[in-house]
């Protein structure tokens, strides 16, 4: 698929991911519950929400986050399009409008994410990788192409250090820097700034 990187995933980066997904349900399931909840009594609509996403070898999967939108959102989209402040690929408008007030909670503590330890358990994705793209890998430039060589993850590198002022080539040199380094301590590393990033966010 790409002339970038010849790769071995880390041994036992598969059964970290699933360890830590298992260790972490106890405590994962009452929070779903009630986010749930919460999303069901904000807005009608599903409360998940299931969209498609690129992963490892191009592979196609439905990615599950928790519903921060109004349910015709997509719809919506093209209506919005003028206001978009990022370059195509990426889409993003300052105080969407589509976002619920329960969403708008559910993003900044990042919460929504919790429903794909779902998709790390079911092989599709793993807790540290590249974020999965909701386009398809036919619009990515060649040297895109490398981040598709692991299986895309719940936080990456971008999500501690760019956030979404990152543009989609500077997400994927990030992206590319973790495929080459790629080790269980530095997924550690990446989990655990990821949860501070998260608790800060939170408190502001």
């Amino acid at each position: 698929m790409t002339q970038a990187l010849t790769l071995v995933e880390p041994r036992g980066k598969r059964l970290f991911d699933i360890t830590l997904c298992l260790v972490a349900m106890p405590i994962v399931l009452p929070v779903l519950g009630i986010v749930a909840l919460l999303v069901w009594l904000d807005s009608p609509g599903p409360i998940v929400f299931r969209q498609m996403r690129t992963g490892r070898d191009g592979h196609r999967f439905a990615m599950y986050k928790f519903r921060t939108m109004v349910r015709d959102a997509e719809a919506l989209k093209a209506t919005l399009a003028h206001l978009n402040i990022l370059p195509a690929p990426d889409f993003k408008i300052p105080n969407d409008p589509r976002i619920t007030r329960v969403g708008r909670f559910l993003r900044k503590s990042s919460l929504d994410e919790l429903p794909q330890l779902f998709n790390v358990l079911a092989g599709d994705m793993s807790v540290v990788g590249p974020r999965p793209t909701s386009f398809a890998p036919s619009t990515y430039s060649l040297w895109h192409t490398a981040r598709l060589e692991v299986r895309p993850g719940i936080t990456g590198r971008w999500q501690i250090m760019g956030r979404n002022g990152s543009t989609f080539d500077e997400r994927l040199r990030m992206d590319i820097a973790y495929i080459r380094s790629m080790s269980i301590r530095e997924d550690i590393r990446i989990i655990i700034m990821t949860v501070m990033s998260v608790v800060r966010r939170s408190g502001e």
